[in-house]
């Protein structure tokens, strides 16, 4: 990944596969269920990017031939999807990584004043020994993911990544102001946003389009 984007602590993929996936992504024409499949796809491939360098311990195996020593995650990954639309990037994750332990956040954007709102959130106790990752297809004004953090950092949570499809620099620049610590992993920092606080060029609405509403 690469982080000249201008912003500190923000990783922009330039991972072909993931580039080529992203464009069909962003296609109109492209079906629901190939969307799906898509987001998924780039999803997973994003998270294997943000975990390269997660601490890692020992621990011994014993092989058809002799014992040796092999490596372990020293912390449980959590994964925190924002409802509904960071589901679709979970199912992604979940191929790879079934292990994971899960919470939610639920929280949407009133498309008035484009505040958020919250609704639901489900998070395990002890967030301090996990590695938690927070998941949402579009940060676009920050304000749901900056909501989203706050009730994580709440439950004790410090060791803590985010990662985003697309990402507009006015969210990144409003998530950054309040964390300026967490590490934003993305496929794309898009141009800007528009006056209805949708990305450009984007890609839609990323829940219609994996849900097929």
């Amino acid at each position: 990944m690469k982080s000249d984007s201008g912003f500190k602590n923000l990783f922009v993929s330039n991972h072909p596969l993931i580039l080529d996936k992203l464009s069909r992504l962003r296609d109109e024409n492209t079906t629901h269920s190939d969307f799906r499949r898509l987001l998924e796809e780039i999803s997973l491939l994003l998270f294997y990017e943000a975990t390269a360098e997660l601490p890692l311990g020992e621990q011994e195996v014993k092989t058809p031939l002799e014992r040796t020593t092999g490596a372990k995650l020293k912390q449980e990954i959590l994964l925190v999807p924002i409802l509904r639309a960071g589901l679709g990037m979970m199912n992604g994750i979940f191929k790879i990584m079934p292990e994971a332990r899960v919470g939610m956040v639920g929280v949407y954007r009133d498309e008035d004043n484009y505040k958020p709102v919250d609704y639901y959130n489900n998070l395990p106790d002890n967030l301090d020994r996990l590695e938690t990752i927070l998941l949402d297809p579009m940060l676009a004004t920050g304000g749901s993911s900056k909501f989203a953090v706050d009730r994580i950092k709440e439950k004790g949570a410090n060791n803590i990544k985010m990662i985003f499809i697309i990402s507009s620099p006015e969210g990144v620049k409003a998530l950054q102001k309040s964390h300026p610590n967490i590490k934003i992993y993305t496929a794309a920092l898009d141009r800007q946003l528009n006056d209805q606080a949708y990305i450009l060029p984007g890609l839609g609405d990323a829940g219609d389009r994996y849900f097929g509403s």
